[in-house]
């Protein structure tokens, strides 16, 4: 452990949208914001080729480009953008009190406020093929990406209310949506699953796994199994969407930090704060509902802001004790 500690205004863990945009807030604010990367500098938008429903580009653009003119334009105001891992926190429950945080297991900062944007990972099957058509075809959300397979043939992975709800929508924009459900019933609610039955172009298939996905670089086919009988039967998509979940990338904050049962960190009412005074949350880490970029962006405002009143009420405090 360094024998210096580090004294931060403002420190965020995790980029991407959410955390690029705190750091924007934060900067223009003089919070003099620190931000330290995590393992997927940029987030899940690196990992996507287009990016079409964002506002502000009227042609798309790619989700490396976006994420790098986002780092930019947040050092552009004066945030420190550091390549780093956050690898253990210490959080102070006293209003005003002093966070602190481990870096790639060596380096301690104190940090007076700290935004959590560290994101939600999405769960893929780990078939090989699969890993190797990601951005090709291969995609975790149908609402950010279903449009590029607009009147094509795609399937879906999954069984829940999010499988159902993408099954839905990629319907009313694709001529035929397969999914694959891999046991003999869905888990989704009722209402979702009478939504799936009542579209016509919607074959579910039940006891139904991947197999394998063809194609070299794009997706081409899928070819598919049946878990009781082992028949193998392959089909012609474009596109193939895995909806079977994301896991938030909370493990370092538990027992510390309220979540959920599926480990989403808790935020109070509208705003990003979390149970610990001066640690907000942004992004997809406390949101499971929308997932896309320009909430989370919205919700990285939302931290900043936040951020920059507790700073200024714990301040007003300090100067009321020292009068009386």
């Amino acid at each position: 452990m360094s024998d210096t500690i580090e004294r931060i205004k403002c420190l965020i863990i995790g980029s991407g949208p959410a955390g690029y945009t705190a750091a924007i807030y934060a900067a223009r604010a003089d919070l003099k914001p620190v931000m330290y990367t995590g393992m997927e500098p940029g987030g899940q938008l690196t990992t996507t080729t287009e990016v079409d429903n964002f506002p502000g580009y009227p042609e798309g653009v790619d989700g490396p480009t976006m994420m790098v003119q986002l780092q930019q334009q947040a050092e552009r105001f004066g945030t420190e953008v550091r390549i780093g891992m956050v690898t253990k926190v210490d959080f102070n429950k006293e209003e005003g009190g002093i966070h602190k945080v481990t870096v790639d297991n060596n380096k301690e900062i104190e940090a007076e406020t700290v935004i959590i944007s560290t994101g939600a990972t999405a769960k893929y099957l780990g078939l090989p093929s699969e890993q190797r058509l990601r951005g090709g075809g291969v995609s975790a959300c149908a609402v950010c990406d279903g449009f590029f397979y607009k009147g094509q043939d795609v399937a879906i992975v999954g069984a829940g209310d999010t499988a159902a709800e993408e099954a839905t929508y990629l319907a009313n924009i694709c001529k035929k949506v397969t999914m694959l459900v891999r046991k003999d019933y869905m888990r989704a609610s009722k209402a979702m699953q009478h939504r799936v039955n009542a579209m016509k172009n919607i074959e579910v298939r039940y006891n139904t796994e991947v197999d394998e996905v063809l194609g070299e670089q794009v997706v081409e086919g899928l070819r598919m199994v049946n878990n009781q009988s082992g028949e193998k039967e392959d089909i012609s998509i474009t596109g193939l969407f895995i909806a079977i979940g994301h896991k938030p990338n909370t493990d370092i904050f538990k027992e510390q930090l309220d979540m959920d049962d599926t480990g989403y960190l808790i935020t109070e009412g509208k705003s990003t704060k979390t149970n610990i005074p001066g640690v907000f949350a942004a992004g997809d880490v406390q949101d499971k509902e929308y997932r896309q970029a320009v909430t989370a962006a919205g919700t990285g405002c939302m931290a900043a802001l936040d951020a920059e009143r507790y700073l200024a009420s714990v301040e007003s405090l300090k100067e009321e004790q020292v009068e009386s």
